[in-house]
Formats: C-alpha cells, sequence, structure tokens
C-alpha cells in the first residue's frame, strides 16, 4: 500500500528540542589493495563488528571521512557471489571469504594486455546493487559486440562517505557511483584522483538519475505516520543511518532540516531564504529546524553506516517504527513489503536527490582502463541504461524513459539541495563537517 498524504505543512504537530542519546563508535578502515579479477560480476562489501551502547548502536565513519573521525580499526571483508533482496534480507547462494586486499592472481594493469579481457571496478553506495547487477551484464554485451573484448565489472557497496574514504586510502576504482556530489569531490579535494570539473564531464552534471526519499513503516502504520512531522513523536523509533558515513543519512537529514524550513516560511521557502528581507524570520527557522532534527535523532535507537544495514536492521532486527529510505529502495522491494510486515508511506515534501557518477583518472591511466571506463559511464545515459534505471525505481533523466516509468513515481514536491542549503559544500561545511550541526545535535547528550 502507498499512502500518500495530505499537502498540509502547516497543521503539523509543534515542533520541540530533544537530545538525542549517546552512544560509542566503531570505525572501519580498507586495506589498500586491489580485488583480484574474478570471472563474472562480483560484489565486495563491508562487513563491520557492531559495538555501541545505550539506545545508540553506532556503526561510526571512517577515519577523515568527508565530516568524521574516530579511530581505525580492522576491517573484515567479504567477497560474495550471492545477492541480497530487494528490501535487504541476505540470501547466501555461496560465500567466499577472505580479506578484500587479496593480491593472488591479481596483476598490475586491469587493461587487456593479454587477451584475458578487462575488469573493472565500480565504488558504490548501499542500494544500487540491483541496478548494477542487471546494468553491467548489458555494459559488458554491448562492449563485447561492438570492440570483441570482454569486460568484467566488480561491485563495492556500502555507505558512500565510507566508499569515498576507501578509494582515497587506496581502492582502485576505475568509476564512482555514490550517493551525492560531496563524496566525489573529497576524490578532488584528499586525493587529487580526478579534476575539480568532473561534475561538468557528463550530461545533468554527471547524474544519470535521480531518486528521493520515502517511510517504511510497520504493516497496518499502527503509529500512523504519514509524514516528517511524525518523526519527532516520543511514542516514534526511527531509523536512519550515520549521515557521517551513508549518503541517504545525510539526504535524510537535510529533508526533515528543509520540512520545518518550509512549514516555517512558506512554500516560497528557497525565496526567502536568499532574501535578506526576511533574515529575522529565516534565523528563527532554522533554529526551529535544528531543534526539530535534534528531536528526531533523540528518537533514533541504532546508527548504522549504510542504507542496507538500517533496512536489515528495521527488516530483520525489527527494531523501529518507521525507517526513512531512498524510494527506489522501497519500490524496489514493495513485491516483499506485504511478506515482511512492512508497508510504503509517501510524505508530500522531500529533497530531490542527485546521486552523481565519476570515472577516476589517476587510477583508470594507471589500469590502463580509461576508453572501456569512460564509456561505461556513457552507456549510462543510452536508452538501455536509462531503462534500467527506472526499471529499477530510479528517476530516470531522458525524456522517453521518463515518459515510460511516470506511473510507478509518486507526485510529489521536491527541493534541491542548491535551491535550500547553496550545494553541497556549503550543507557539508554546515551541517555535517566537525563541529557542524549534526555533530552539536548528536553530541549533546554524550
Amino acid at each position: 500500500a502507498i499512502n500518500h498524504s495530505p499537502r498540509n505543512f502547516q497543521n503539523s504537530p509543534p515542533i520541540g528540542a530533544s537530545a538525542p542519546h549517546s552512544g560509542t563508535s566503531q570505525a572501519i578502515r580498507r586495506p589498500r589493495h586491489r580485488p583480484c579479477r574474478q570471472p563474472g560480476s562480483m560484489e565486495l562489501r563491508e562487513t563491520p563488528r557492531p559495538v555501541g551502547c545505550g539506545r545508540h548502536r553506532d556503526r561510526g565513519p571512517v577515519r577523515g571521512a568527508p565530516g568524521g573521525s574516530t579511530a581505525p580499526s580492522a576491517l573484515k571483508g567479504t567477497i560474495i557471489v550471492s545477492s541480497t533482496t530487494r528490501i535487504g534480507i541476505v540470501v547466501a547462494c555461496g560465500i567466499l571469504t577472505g580479506i578484500l586486499g587479496m593480491t593472488t592472481g591479481c596483476g598490475k594493469n586491469s587493461a587487456d594486455t593479454n587477451g584475458q579481457g578487462i575488469t573493472l571496478l565500480n565504488v558504490s553506495y548501499d542500494p544500487t546493487r540491483e541496478l548494477y547487477r542487471e546494468f553491467n551484464a548489458a555494459f559488458a554485451a554491448y562492449w563485447k559486440e561492438k570492440t570483441g573484448q570482454t569486460v568484467t565489472i566488480q561491485q563495492s557497496h556500502g555507505g558512500s562517505g565510507s566508499q569515498a574514504r576507501a578509494v582515497i586510502d587506496g581502492l582502485e576504482a576505475d568509476v564512482v557511483t555514490l550517493a551525492l556530489a560531496f563524496d566525489i569531490d573529497a576524490l578532488v579535494d584528499h586525493g587529487g584522483l580526478l579534476p575539480q570539473n568532473w561534475q561538468g564531464r557528463l550530461p545533468h552534471n554527471s547524474a544519470p538519475y535521480s531518486s528521493t526519499l520515502a517511510f517504511l513503516v510497520r504493516k497496518g502504520n499502527p503509529k500512523n505516520i504519514k509524514d516528517w512531522s511524525d518523526l519527532a513523536r516520543e511514542d516514534v523509533q526511527v531509523i536512519t543511518p550515520n549521515p557521517k558515513t551513508s549518503g541517504v543519512a545525510r539526504w535524510n537529514y537535510l529533508a526533515m532540516w528543509g520540512f520545518v524550513l518550509r512549514q516555517e516560511l512558506g512554500r516560497d521557502f528557497a525565496a526567502k531564504l536568499k532574501d535578506g528581507q526576511h533574515a529575522d524570520e529565516v534565523t528563527a527557522a532554522q533554529a526551529k529546524a535544528q531543534q526539530f532534527v535534534a528531536q528526531v535523532f533523540g528518537n533514533v535507537p541504532v546508527l548504522d553506516r549504510g542504507a542496507r544495514a538500517s533496512t536489515n536492521t528495521f527488516i530483520q532486527r525489527q527494531i523501529g517504527d518507521v525507517l526513512i529510505n531512498w524510494e527506489n529502495e522501497a519500490l524496489l522491494g514493495s513485491k516483499e513489503l506485504d511478506q515482511a510486515g512492512v508497508e510504503l508511506v509517501v510524505p508530500p515534501l522531500a529533497i530531490k536527490a542527485e546521486p552523481t557518477v565519476a570515472l577516476v583518472d589517476k587510477n583508470v591511466d594507471h589500469k590502463g582502463t580509461r576508453q572501456v571506463a569512460q564509456a561505461y559511464l556513457e552507456y549510462l545515459y543510452s536508452p538501455v541504461g536509462q531503462d534500467l534505471a527506472g526499471k529499477n525505481f530510479y528517476r530516470p533523466v531522458s525524456p522517453e524513459a521518463q515518459a515510460k516509468y511516470a506511473h510507478q513515481f509518486p507526485d510529489l514536491e521536491l527541493f534541491t539541495i542548491d535551491e535550500v542549503f547553496g550545494g553541497w559544500a556549503e550543507a557539508n561545511r554546515v551541517h555535517f563537517a566537525d563541529g557542524g550541526t549534526f555533530d552539536q545535535i548528536y553530541g549533546a547528550a554524550r
């Protein structure tokens, strides 16, 4: 069931303040080695050991991750040839356990120098497994027909910020397909891995698809959760990942903040934010937004590293009353929702999330894979790539695919990060950098 809440932003319950509960964090560091070439398409995912105390169980940011810093620890890695179900329930068809940096059989160069084919590594964020499983097969067939070369695409998935940190620390991604542009900017700022103008090298600011946010609630919606204001109620437990490590968690955080600004400033809130004549009104609205977000995070019992881990917390571990997640993740798993005992609620206002993709120049030049890696990203904009995006419930950018898949997306009021927060660099500086508003909110109870 998809519940569309009425577009009433002015009559929501009053916004109050509440400090979040404390927790500890465990950092994860990936080794600096490149994963080996293996036949077929593989997924590489991190398996952190959860630690924590109190109501929060925080799996913590990677050391030096954009916006976060904690002490490092060892990585447990698995190379998995099984898949996860569309709502995050892991079904192990066959697991090869090992360390992510295994080097047996690895050469220095992934280019086709000996006729055995080319290997690419796509380092991506949590919920893209299903999309890229299909896309990789389609691209491999396309490239084989076009060039005669065999290309194998390996996948690495995790929280978007953690994935960016892993690439900076030496994970030799040919391409990155992350949840937000800021995480790719970090590869420029901290690793010099690609040029500053990377976002202008592909259409639509290197965002071949978009998404937004939705809620999963328990079957029958016993807490009657309809929009963002309900997440601050004392009787509601909210599941969202850690904004220090997860892309969707930052989108979630900013969506909550933007909801209050829309509620306080009205429909033209984006214009008022930039108009000095409304400075006092904007200041008051920003203060209420911070109070509201603090109250919501006070209702979060678990801070996982990424979107898929939070889905598992909500579905498998049966923790929480509502999960904030990617729209595409929720819609993709709609057939399994009833079996899992949950249903979908779509809030009437949300943020337009634009995941971005990029070539990692330093790595592809070292490995000799620039041509095929560039073609791989360009294929995302092809009719086949756009159709697969829509099929997997991402909002495509091509008019043809948009028209084909329009029926499956709710009609929402969407705002962008540029309109409301001044872009990712500014949003990170204010909200997610060390000492920013998230640290103030989350650290208040520590």
